[in-house]
């Protein structure tokens, strides 16, 4: 029989094709044993299955994602370009990872996201095309937590830097510090402690978190034994694992209670020199270590440089204030002392009348009117020492004696009840010598001792106080304007009492000129604003450090003399009687003074040619007329200048003997520094005998 002969075989039957169903039940079991987080994708991008991982991992609820086009789990900035790239794919579909060679982010349900490696890979079934996307969290890799870590200290640093920039208010700054601090740390408590100006106390001043073992504005001593104190004592970063463990310093008992474990601190420095202490706590152990040591000291010190910069600004606008008020205050003076001059001078005549020699009622009232202008010219003497327009002659004054026949003084002229007591270095020490105006230093220390003792109207105890300075506070660096200032260089002078103290509002405004909290009356409010004066035009500071019922404590920093001070040679006897018949060209624009003038100079016997202005007065020298002395006021009106005058007078006439006069004092010392040293300046107002005496002096330097 031959193959042809046997029956044909029945046609074999096909097994159906397993429904796509199977396939799903297939991949969903393959699916749950994966740890990574696996979708199915169909062509147009509808998720057909995900597992429990990803589901964990973006945040879904079981179930929740499908249906759902893959387009919703990727993030806004690349959601338009990722259409683009699935056509590409389904053009070409292979085996492909994904995130190799650049970050990639997968959207949460929250909105958040979270970094991720991505492998695709097609499948086809019953004709369907399919894509696998095994997803796996890679931030909780090492090198990855590390960086992401980083980059969350960078952004808090670049947020409070941005802060910095837009924000003027150092009290803002200091409310947000703590929480970016445990914001970007993760901690469960951050604080801020400042120093007070005292440095004896550190007083909280902003915190973050629940937790809190002591209320915002309480305080608590330096020398006490805490983590902020431990800081400050070392000017260097703490770390503590385990409070509990702690031995260094002594540890709340609530800090425990509340479950801290691990605690950091850094330092807040301002040019080197420790301001304060920022402080975290967590209940994590062993959070914290050298990364977040680095940016905590980072925030620290970015805090710090802001809050020296709005003290900066603030010390700015106070002496740009101080600046205009000595401008008009040096300006009124001026006007002022020529006022001073009639008035004194028409006294001065007027008291030696004959009509008023017996006339006992009429001398009271001439000498009343002269006393009130001798207060008068007191005043403005203060208003140019606030102005810094006063006349200074520097010298080597010897401090401790100083202080010490002052003292005296004041013990046999104030109350009784008050202590003075003088403290000084050992007298085996260097001398301690300020190149300053004796006799402007002596009359500043006793305003501050009268202020003193108004502040202690029960008794209590004065203590001055003066060594040379072992550092100059940030205060007295910009006083000085001169950040690099050694203090070397400064005597430090403090005089403190145990009075009522100041509050923060008064001890503001304490050097401006007539701000006072006494009672009508009682006081000019010129004090502390002389004191001021003098200091800032003896190259100097003064600074004041006081509290309500802490008492005050002034401290003057002066210029020491670093030369040693030349013997004063002996100078030859002055006479002040003037040669009979002295011609003097007398040059002075206001009318008033000038014949006030006029009257003195014909007491003395001058023979006197009056102009009102220096192109007057050239024409005058241009004639025949000879003088022998050339009396100008240094501000003439809109014209020449008394200076320029008498340059081109003494070129004409060499022999003619300079007296200047100002009731301007920023007059009389740029005459003083760039005129010759034999031409004489008065300040104005001044007595018929200061003018003889000058005009003796001026006489006998050019002869």
């Amino acid at each position: 029989m031959s193959a042809s002969d046997l029956p044909p075989a029945p046609p074999a039957k096909l097994a159906p094709p397993p429904p796509v169903v199977d396939d799903l039940a297939f991949y969903r079991s393959l699916f749950s044993a994966a740890a990574d987080g696996l979708l199915l994708v169909d062509s147009t991008g509808a998720i057909v299955l995900a597992n429990a991982a990803v589901e964990h991992l973006l945040g879904y609820a079981p179930q929740a994602l499908v249906g759902v086009s893959v387009d919703q789990l990727v993030p806004d900035s690349i959601r338009p370009r990722h259409a683009a790239y699935r056509q590409a794919y389904d053009e070409a579909p292979r085996a492909r990872p994904m995130g190799t060679h650049s970050e990639l982010a997968a959207r949460r349900q929250d909105g958040s996201e979270v970094l991720v490696e991505i492998a695709l890979s097609p499948v086809r079934s019953h004709g369907a095309s399919y894509v696998v996307a095994a997803i796996r969290d890679i931030s909780t890799y090492p090198r990855v937590k590390q960086a992401l870590k980083r980059a969350r200290y960078s952004e808090h640093l670049a947020l409070m830097g941005r802060m910095a920039v837009d924000e003027r208010d150092p009290q803002q700054l200091l409310m947000r510090a703590p929480e970016l601090a445990a914001q970007a740390l993760e901690a469960e408590f951050s604080s801020v402690m400042l120093l007070e100006p005292d440095r004896q106390q550190l007083r909280l001043v902003s915190r973050y978190g629940e937790f809190a073992s002591m209320p915002v504005g309480r305080c608590l001593p330096v020398q006490g034994a805490s983590a902020a104190g431990y800081v400050l004592a070392h000017g260097q970063p703490l770390l503590v694992p385990d409070l509990a463990q702690e031995r260094r310093f002594e540890v709340p008992q609530a800090e425990l209670d509340a479950g801290m474990v691990n605690l950091l601190a850094v330092p807040l420095s301002d040019r080197g020199r420790t301001t304060g202490v920022m402080c975290v706590r967590s209940r994590v152990a062993a959070q914290f270590g050298e990364e977040e040591t680095r940016f905590l000291q980072s925030l620290a010190d970015l805090l710090a440089t802001c809050l020296q910069r709005a003290q900066s600004e603030e010390a700015l606008g106070h002496a740009q204030r101080l600046e205009s008020v000595g401008q008009l205050t040096g300006g009124i003076a001026h006007d002022f002392n020529n006022l001073l001059t009639v008035i004194q001078g028409n006294l001065q005549v007027l008291e030696e009348l004959p009509a008023l020699a017996g006339h006992e009622f009429g001398q009271q009232l001439v000498s009343a009117a002269t006393r009130a202008a001798h207060r008068g010219a007191e005043l403005t003497s203060k208003l140019l020492a606030f102005s810094r327009r006063q006349v200074l002659q520097p010298a080597a004054v010897d401090v401790a004696a100083l202080l010490e026949a002052l003292a005296d003084m004041l013990r046999r002229t104030l109350d009784q009840r008050i202590a003075i007591r003088v403290q000084l270095p050992p007298s085996g020490d260097e001398p301690l010598a300020v190149l300053a105006d004796p006799g402007q230093l002596e009359a500043a220390l006793l305003n501050l001792a009268i202020n003193a003792r108004d502040a202690m109207p029960e008794g209590g105890s004065l203590t001055f106080t003066a060594a040379p300075a072992t550092e100059l506070p940030g205060a007295v660096r910009r006083e000085l304007n001169d950040p690099s200032a050694r203090h070397e260089r400064y005597l430090r002078i403090a005089i403190a009492d145990t009075g009522t103290g100041m509050p923060e509002s008064v001890k503001e405004r304490a050097f401006e000129p007539f701000f006072t909290t006494k009672q009508p009356g009682r006081g000019t409010g010129l004090g502390l604003s002389t004191v001021y004066g003098f200091a800032k035009q003896s190259r100097g500071a003064v600074v004041i450090d006081s509290a309500p019922g802490a008492g005050t404590t002034l401290t003057l920093y002066l210029p020491r003399p670093w030369a040693e001070a030349p013997e004063p040679a002996d100078e030859p006897a002055v006479s002040h009687a003037l040669p009979p018949g002295l011609r003097v060209l007398m040059v002075e624009d206001d009318a008033e003074v000038r014949a006030v003038a006029l009257r003195f100079l014909a007491t003395l016997g001058c023979e006197v040619t009056a102009c009102a202005s220096a192109e007057q007065a050239l024409l005058v020298l241009g004639g025949e007329a000879r003088f022998d002395l050339l009396l100008s006021d240094i501000a003439l009106g809109a014209g020449m200048r008394g200076t320029e005058l008498a340059k081109q007078a003494q070129r004409r006439w060499p022999a003619l003997a300079v007296l200047l006069m100002s009731g301007f004092s920023a007059d009389l010392l740029e005459a003083d520094q760039a005129c010759p040293p034999d031409w004489e300046l008065l300040q104005k107002p001044y007595s018929r005998g200061e003018l003889a005496q000058a005009i003796a002096r001026a006489v006998s330097a050019r002869s």
